[in-house]
């Protein structure tokens, strides 16, 4: 309902005006659902343009709060929008020592409560006369960047309820590229990996092994085999590393595109149909990079390249080939084979926490030892 709004005059609204602690104007008020419905927007985050931070509408969550408002059901809790073309003279009436805020005009971006908009304006829709005069809370920063607009919709989700992973820390991600001192901030905090993380997992998309296999929020499934969070969750004891942690960015996507190149060169199957495989998936990704931490100290005390394919597919040639495990039909699985999906392979069974430290540590022990000079 947010594409092409129809935008409509609205009448002076009585608001009480306040600002944020930066100094960024607002008001809050009440308006009516039918002076809403023509007059808002919500920025939908697009990964790959780098535009927008709203997730994708849940249908089931518009859907419920319809039938909900329909038995008598109230929403007392205020939305948040902002104007981003405030102009003072236009948008602000001061008369008789109060103030009125007239929007006509502009679009409303929606910062929080987009289902809520969403529910009122297919009430409005179906019912004008009945739904036009619902009255909404609303809170309207005046004038706010998109940036700022952001920064509330991440903390209000983060602390109120819950935001999904892959969007929460591709949101962090942006606050940190515009909020000053955020990174510095994250690091104190020991929080910096997930912004690194997301970095690298978005330039991995350029990579021949992950291409159109990791999916970002809003976008579908499609032949994508992991979310973009299990990807940065996964960095996070690389990351911890000192030797990869304090590489630079591209080095250290040659080295997760070398190493992966080099797993692809052992074992080529999983990655012609990685969909049917769980190498691409949570496990497979987190304990081939967990397993990086030890491959790279290998490679490292022989004065090998760790940007080369060759010498990583080398040290993985006598290892993933003979890895193996009990599928949960009771038949062994080897190589390629332990890597299915479903029952005819076996890494589903290290699929938690615990599992794939048992796993890591299978694969790790056939490592060949590190020798020192």
């Amino acid at each position: 309902m947010s594409q092409m709004p129809t935008i409509s005059r609205t009448p002076e609204i009585p608001v009480e005006r306040t600002e944020l602690r930066g100094g960024i104007p607002m008001v809050v008020g009440v308006m009516k659902a039918r002076e809403l419905r023509n007059n808002y927007t919500v920025p939908r985050r697009d990964t790959r343009n780098d535009t927008g931070y709203q997730r994708e509408i849940s249908t089931a969550r518009v859907n419920k709060l319809i039938k909900g408002l329909k038995e008598n059901v109230d929403l007392p809790t205020s939305i948040l929008l902002n104007l981003r073309t405030f102009n003072q003279a236009e948008h602000l009436i001061e008369r008789d020592g109060r103030s009125f805020f007239s929007f006509h005009g502009e679009l409303l971006h929606v910062v929080d409560g987009q289902h809520r908009v969403e529910a009122l304006a297919r009430l409005v829709d179906e019912d004008e006369e009945k739904w036009g005069g619902f009255e909404v809370p609303f809170v309207c920063l005046l004038g706010a960047k998109e940036s700022e607009e952001m920064k509330q919709f991440y903390v209000v989700n983060s602390t109120a309820k819950s935001v999904r992973t892959d969007l929460a820390f591709d949101l962090l991600k942006q606050r940190a590229e515009n909020e000053p001192g955020l990174k510095e901030s994250l690091i104190e905090t020991g929080e910096s990996w997930k912004v690194k993380g997301q970095e690298l997992t978005e330039d991995l998309t350029h990579t021949p092994v992950w291409r159109n296999v990791i999916r970002f929020p809003g976008e579908q499934k499609g032949g994508t085999t992991i979310q973009n969070a299990g990807m940065v969750n996964s960095l996070k004891p690389l990351l911890s590393t000192p030797y990869f942690g304090a590489m630079s960015h591209e080095s250290q996507i040659r080295v997760l595109d070398a190493y992966w190149r080099g797993v692809r060169r052992v074992l080529p199957e999983p990655f012609d149909n990685p969909t049917d495989y769980t190498l691409q998936k949570g496990v497979g990704v987190m304990t081939m990079h967990s397993l990086l931490v030890s491959v790279l100290e290998h490679i490292r005390s022989r004065g090998r390249s760790v940007v080369d394919p060759e010498v990583y597919a080398d040290v993985l040639g006598d290892v993933l080939p003979k890895l193996e495990g009990d599928t949960s039909t009771g038949e062994l699985a080897t190589g390629a084979d332990f890597w299915l999906s479903g029952e005819e392979g076996a890494a589903g069974s290290y699929s938690s926490s615990a599992g794939r430290r048992v796993l890591t540590a299978k694969l790790r022990a056939q490592l060949p030892a590190i020798e020192v000079e």
